[in-house]
């Protein structure tokens, strides 16, 4: 099989997953960062009635359309407490801000603009218009109101407005379902010791944190020995928990010691695709087994998390009804790069911030994929496509950026 062009890869990818139908309801302290799953209409008006904008005196404006009208105070508005008489002529009503407006009442005479006499009266050092300083009953919103579309990613001013709308639960789409399995005798968990040709698993945890920043929600079925017996258990505990993405590390090459994928065709996987034209990440798998996708990525470290930007976080924004973050800029190279081979390349690099014009790009010196420690210190991979010539410092050049 020819290696595969990254674009074809994720179009295929993409073409073949179906974003989740399923919903659910969720209490708005656990809406945050979900995706609201139909639209949400108000339940009343807001306000609910016209309200006082600053401390003063609601009265007619009429009443006070000229500096020094004197008005006989009645009574007092607060929030929660209004007042329940009518403004008539020469009346006016102490208020605070987000109070009713009584009745018979058409304007605000702020507070700083009134000078307090003897016997409850007070005479007004600014002219007054209609209107002035009310929020009109439904000004933000009425009831019925559409105010939130379905498809958003809730924040935190979504969930306020929600609230507002007086919704104590939410409509949302079910997260995607993620299942990550590590494969490799040559695994051991962080915290152990490893033994003489060992080393550490660690690739789990940053594709698992890369899963829950795209809304997904994780099962880790650890690390798995190179036994088909054992892969196929395995296997079986992810169609059983229902997840929507099978997520292998490791061994889905056809190596003497790489098992995932025969393994995978062998309890049912359609194998679509493997092998693509990219460095770091060429052996990347992909397949269905049922209703379950799966994604079998490299087992190196940075090779796995590069295939994760560009294959998981895409599929599980797509399954779960979520705008992929916008990783793809522009910088300014500092350093020359040699010309490319047939390979797509991701080169690591670190981004310099500067006033006006493009970000300054550098790449690192060495680019072993093994290097994990010069991955963490990134802030972007160059994109390199296939045959590109080489590049001078000073040219402009596509970046993806780690931390967008």
């Amino acid at each position: 099989m020819s290696l595969l062009p990254v674009e074809d890869a994720l179009s295929r990818l993409l073409a073949a997953a179906r974003p989740i139908a399923e919903t659910e309801q969720v209490s708005l302290h656990k809406a945050n960062g979900r995706v609201l799953a139909a639209d949400l209409t108000a339940r009343l008006t807001q306000p609910p009635f016209d309200a006082s904008a600053m401390d003063g005196y609601a009265l007619r404006a009429v009443d006070a359309a000229e500096v020094g009208s004197i008005l006989t105070v009645i009574g007092e508005s607060a929030a929660g407490h209004g007042f329940s008489g009518t403004v008539v002529q020469g009346e006016a009503v102490r208020i605070f801000t987000g109070a009713p407006v009584p009745a018979g009442a058409d304007s605000i005479l702020l507070q700083e603009d009134t000078e307090k006499l003897e016997g409850g009266r007070i005479r007004s050092k600014f002219a007054v218009t209609k209107g002035r300083h009310i929020r009109p009953r439904g000004q933000d919103f009425a009831e019925g109101d559409v105010a939130l579309s379905a498809g958003l990613s809730l924040d935190f001013s979504h969930l306020t407005l929600a609230a507002a709308m007086n919704h104590a639960t939410l409509p949302v789409f079910r997260r995607p379902r993620v299942a990550i399995l590590a494969t490799g005798d040559e695994l051991v968990p962080p915290g152990t010791s490893p033994g003489p040709s060992q080393i550490i698993g660690s690739n789990t945890f940053g594709i698992a944190a890369l899963s829950r920043d795209n809304g997904a929600e994780v099962i880790d079925l650890g690390i798995v020995a190179d036994n088909r017996d054992l892969l196929l258990e395995a296997i079986e505990r992810a169609c059983a928990s229902g997840v929507d993405v099978l997520v292998t590390l490791g061994g889905a090459s056809v190596g003497d010691h790489d098992l995932v994928q025969s393994t995978l065709v062998s309890a049912g996987m359609e194998l679509d695709f493997w092998r693509i034209a990219m460095r770091p990440g060429k052996p990347l798998m992909v397949g269905r087994l049922g209703a379950m996708q799966v994604l079998g990525l490299p087992g190196n470290p940075v090779s796995s998390l590069v295939c994760g930007l560009l294959f998981l976080e895409p599929l599980l924004c797509h399954l779960g009804h979520r705008q992929a973050p916008l990783r793809m800029a522009a910088a300014t190279l500092r350093n020359a790069l040699p010309a490319n081979d047939k390979r797509q390349d991701y080169v690591r690099a670190r981004l310099t911030h500067r006033d006006g014009g493009l970000p300054v790009v550098e790449s690192f010196g060495k680019q072993d994929s093994s290097m994990m420690r010069i991955f963490s210190q990134s802030d972007c991979l160059i994109v390199r496509s296939p045959h590109a010539p080489a590049a001078e410092a000073g040219e402009t050049v596509p970046v993806m950026l780690l931390r967008p």
